[in-house]
């Protein structure tokens, strides 16, 4: 079946939309803009049908709002998709994504030639910190496998099989869709990243976020909630070098 594109749109983010239309038109697959989940437009009812607390270790320390639930939710949908299709691939891109046609027609190229094996590779923004396993290149881009795996979801692609798997487990869960893709000690699957990708995160050229949080904190709450960051942190590097989760990729 091959592989199709999916944007992630918020329909509210007007701003957006001519974006999310030039990263369907840049990416170089058939695809299409996916209605994203409005978080803010979900009942009390049916967030907590899809939140729980403590579902797996270490504790998410914050409460998720209701945009990572709806972006959560949305990528679940996707999973849903790709499954549903019997596609070989889903890639999924975000709309505040830019992308550079030189480098990232490389680095997908890179990832198609590995998906059926890694089951979920980044197309990351931002470097990555502390080890890696080099898996292959293509010109400058760089596919490897890093033992903490990296956060943002602004582009991946997502097997077949590594969709199923995801989808059964996350039928409620307790932190944001790239927090738990990170925690491979429970999902038994190490996220891949390729750097540099051709993507970047441009959100702050559009609207800003569309997962807001108050700003309005006190010294010390803020100082606290860096305190909780800084020691969920330290929970995923210790996870990370005891997890199981195939060293060479991919599900066991």
């Amino acid at each position: 079946m091959g592989g199709r594109a999916f944007v992630l749109h918020l329909l509210r983010a007007s701003a957006r939309r001519e974006n999310a239309r030039s990263i369907l038109e840049t990416c170089g697959l058939d695809g299409e803009i996916w209605p994203a989940v409005d978080g803010a437009g979900l009942s009390s009812t049916e967030l907590a049908s899809c939140v729980g607390a403590g579902l797996l270790a270490p504790d998410y320390p914050f409460a998720l709002k209701t945009g990572e639930i709806g972006c959560f939710l949305s990528h679940r949908q996707i999973w849903a998709e790709i499954v549903r299709r019997k596609l070989d691939y889903g890639l999924i891109l975000e709309d505040d994504a830019t992308l550079d046609p030189v480098f990232f027609a490389l680095a997908r190229d890179l990832a198609r030639s590995n998906i059926a094996h890694l089951g979920y590779i980044q197309f990351q923004t931002r470097p990555n910190k502390g080890p890696a396993r080099l898996i292959d290149m293509n010109g400058a881009c760089v596919l490897s496998l890093p033992r903490v795996g990296g956060l943002r979801t602004t582009a991946q692609m997502v097997s077949q099989n590594a969709a199923a798997h995801l989808l059964r487990l996350t039928e409620s869960f307790d932190r944001p869709v790239d927090t738990f893709v990170q925690s491979h000690w429970h999902t038994g699957l190490r996220p891949a990243t390729i750097l540099p990708s051709g993507v970047r995160d441009i959100a702050e050229h559009l609207d800003g976020s569309t997962i807001q949080g108050s700003s309005r904190k006190t010294p010390l709450a803020r100082l606290a909630r860096e305190w909780a960051r800084l020691g969920f942190r330290r929970g995923v590097a210790r996870a990370s070098r005891h997890s199981a989760a195939p060293e060479e990729g991919g599900l066991a």
